[in-house]
């Protein structure tokens, strides 16, 4: 008998301890799209998803499609297949998704689009993002302080660069930026040396900096053989760096020449350092960490038939719905504050920066 109420008991807590994982509440799983492991920021963004997530209790799969868009409309079609309650997913193309996602709507999945609108589809149930025009806001004013071209005559020479044509903010971020510039390019304050402007002529695919140190070496030999580029007007870190290599390669920064002022965005760490190197002008700071939290509050309300909270219910029209958006403000960053903003908020440690 006590054999067997020995092996009894055991058996209870062999139970017991197989059956803890299951018992800790699991809330289901959660789908997690990401573009791409090429940019650092998505990285980030992915870790900061996946440790909230298991905070709440949900399950994580948590996908990067390396900019290959059969590749992540195959995750998506996975995730549905395993069984994700909800979807979070940062779009490669925000065009290309309305199939699988009509897949999700039929299994009553919710779809909440990451930092890039999902568009041409109904089935998009929130959007949780920063204020994409406020970030080309940013971008235009830290050259123009800069330049001081809203107290100077100039004129200043600067080029433009936009982003990835398939991705919806591109286009937030150049039109953010340009309702800066274009008043100060009509009086002939700043002028665009190649002439190029406009996202059909300034758009850069996937973001590559590679294609934008071409195109810029291209525009340095065509118009600027007799004067010198002032500005860059460029949407994110990994296009600056591809500009900057392009300028030093013809001596800017060194001998005397200046190097331009150029923006950019993610305040990804080889930009950091550019700046505090003296070499970049300015990043936006983008905290993911705040950006993963919206979201989750987000599957907590999706997955509880409760609505989200939202601030913003007017801007963000995919071609099939407004999409309820949740929009946090983006931070300039330059010199003069990025131990303050980057450090001193806990984002990074400052030896990461050196």
């Amino acid at each position: 008998m006590k054999i067997l109420k020995y092996l009894t008991t055991a058996a209870m807590f062999a139970a017991m301890a197989f059956a803890a994982p299951v018992s800790a509440a699991d809330k289901g799983l959660v789908g997690v799209a990401m573009p791409t492991k090429s940019s650092a920021r998505w990285i980030a963004d992915g870790d900061n998803m996946v440790k909230v997530l298991k905070e709440r209790g949900y399950s994580v799969d948590l996908q990067y499609a390396e900019d290959d868009i059969p590749n992540q409309l195959s995750q998506i079609e996975n995730m549905i297949t395993k069984g994700a309650k909800v979807l979070v997913i940062a779009s490669i193309d925000g065009t290309t998704l309305s199939d699988v996602l009509q897949q999700a709507a039929d299994k009553k999945i919710k779809v909440i689009a990451y930092d890039r609108l999902i568009r041409d589809t109904p089935n998009v149930s929130y959007y949780a993002t920063f204020d994409n025009f406020q970030v080309g806001v940013l971008q235009a004013t830290t050259l123009v302080k800069a330049l001081k071209a809203d107290t100077e005559k100039g004129p200043f020479y600067i080029e433009l660069f936009g982003g990835s044509p398939d991705d919806n903010n591109a286009f937030f971020f150049y039109n953010g930026a340009m309702s800066v510039l274009q008043p100060l390019i009509d009086k002939g304050v700043l002028k665009v040396g190649s002439g190029q402007v406009g996202m059909d002529k300034v758009s850069t695919l996937r973001w590559d900096g590679a294609t934008a140190q071409a195109r810029m070496d291209a525009i340095l030999s065509a118009f600027y053989a007799d004067k010198k580029v002032n500005a860059v007007l460029s949407p994110y870190d990994g296009i600056s760096i591809g500009i900057l290599s392009s300028l030093k390669g013809v001596g800017y920064g060194s001998g005397g020449v200046a190097m331009p002022f150029v923006s950019g965005q993610d305040a990804e760490v080889p930009s950091v350092k550019s700046i505090i190197a003296g070499e970049q002008y300015s990043t936006i700071f983008k905290d993911t960490r705040e950006l993963a939290k919206v979201t989750v509050d987000m599957v907590d309300a999706a997955m509880s038939g409760k609505e989200p909270t939202v601030n913003d219910t007017k801007t963000y029209d995919n071609g099939k719905k407004v999409v309820p958006s949740y929009l946090l403000k983006p931070v300039a960053v330059d010199k003069t504050n990025w131990k303050e903003v980057l450090v001193g908020s806990g984002y990074y440690k400052e030896d990461q920066l050196k």
